[in-house]
């Protein structure tokens, strides 16, 4: 009986370990994927998604914070913009605004109604900084991609892009910019820092882009094996 127990206990730590790395695993693909549909190489998008991940983090080097980059004090907030959730995404959309030659109307279009959304689906929260409920945190992403759709239908290979790039900086936009007004004038009693990219919306950014990529995927399933783009 205690052999059956103790392999019991070994089977259930097998599966704790894991299941963890399995949701990695398929988080890896689903994510690559998405880019690879963006045009990038497969090595360039392991290195696009981790250096991104990296520096969602803070990391520290000889006591400075390279994660986030200062920009001003106002009151007792101290504003940063973070690499990972502003800095790389937005030099990701140039990259492939010019790159995949994206018209600069359809790319405007996109991004404002985006920013519209991501701007009423999300408010500033004490101690949390800019936060989306679930499931409109899903909402933008999802018009990034009807958007991208509508506006490249016979260009599968620029929808891919303008879903990120509407995504991305629509809720940069939309949700840390247009909100950061708010957020600096909640009044708070010690120093704090607001990060543009960071915290609970550097998620939100990041999976934005994925998710609408990834939507244009599926939905244009047909449209992409026509244009033989897989």
């Amino acid at each position: 009986m205690y052999g059956v127990i103790e392999l019991t206990h070994i089977i259930r730590w097998i599966i704790y370990i894991s299941l963890p790395i399995l949701v990695l695993f398929f988080a890896y693909l689903f994510i690559t994927r998405a880019f690879k549909y963006m045009g990038f190489s497969s090595l360039e998008a392991v290195v696009i998604v981790f250096v991104s991940f990296l520096f969602g983090f803070d990391i520290i080097i000889f006591d400075y914070n390279i994660s986030n980059i200062y920009l001003l004090s106002y009151g007792n907030w101290n504003l940063w913009i973070n690499m990972g959730g502003a800095i790389i995404p937005i030099l990701i959309s140039i990259y492939l605004s010019y790159g995949k030659k994206i018209p600069l109307k359809k790319i405007f279009i996109a991004i404002i109604i985006v920013t519209i959304v991501a701007f009423f689906v999300t408010r500033p929260v004490e101690n949390k900084g800019i936060v989306a409920s679930f499931p409109f945190a899903f909402l933008p992403a999802i018009f990034a991609s009807i958007l991208s759709i509508i506006l490249c239908w016979k260009e599968f290979k620029k929808a891919a892009p303008l879903a990120y790039i509407s995504g991305t900086i629509g809720v940069l936009i939309g949700a840390d910019f247009l909100h950061l007004w708010e957020l600096l004038n909640i009044p708070i009693s010690k120093q704090s820092n607001a990060v543009i990219g960071g915290a609970d919306v550097f998620d939100m950014v990041f999976f934005t882009g994925i998710i609408a990529v990834v939507f244009d995927g599926f939905i244009m399933f047909r449209q992409r094996k026509k244009e033989g783009f897989s």
